[in-house]
């Protein structure tokens, strides 16, 4: 498969949330979607991550975006950060790697010289028709809400 990009159509996928529940792309036509990819719950990083566009969730919302994480980790992890952290969003599991796969978001990487393979935190901003408006691949986890405004010019 190639690499995404600005202007292609958003893959639809079918993942299942902290709760059970299955959901996919395509129940969310018609509004916006941040469609974020991290790496591991409750690291740091993925926390700021989380806590910064929870924290702004209700503005986010009334520009019309819903916000959905992706990470590898279980449903019952992903139910553990929500409880912890008071997120008001969704958060896939996706341990079979296939939504992070399909968005290019699971790669190799390289830490202290040492190469293997892990997410690669990414967003997706995905507009009303699903088209892919955005890709952010710098992720600033402390101020990504302020991130995702300036790269749309909102």
């Amino acid at each position: 498969m190639s690499k995404l990009k600005e202007g292609d159509k958003a893959p639809d996928f079918t993942g299942v949330i902290q709760n059970g529940e299955t959901i996919r792309l395509s129940d969310f036509k018609g509004k916006k979607v941040v469609l974020y990819f991290y790496p591991k719950d409750n690291t740091p990083g993925c926390t700021a991550e989380a806590k910064n566009l929870n924290e702004n969730l209700e503005d986010l919302a009334s520009k019309g975006f819903v916000v959905i994480g992706v990470s590898p980790d279980s449903e019952a992890s992903h139910q553990r950060f929500i409880e912890k952290h008071g997120l008001k969003f969704n958060l896939i599991s996706d341990p079979d790697k296939e939504i992070l796969e399909m968005y290019d978001a699971w790669g190799l990487k390289k830490l202290y010289g040492r190469e293997y393979m892990g997410v690669l935190r990414k967003t997706f901003i995905i507009d009303e028709d699903g088209n892919i408006e955005k890709i952010i691949e710098k992720v600033k986890t402390k101020d990504h809400t302020n991130q995702i405004y300036k790269e749309l010019n909102i």
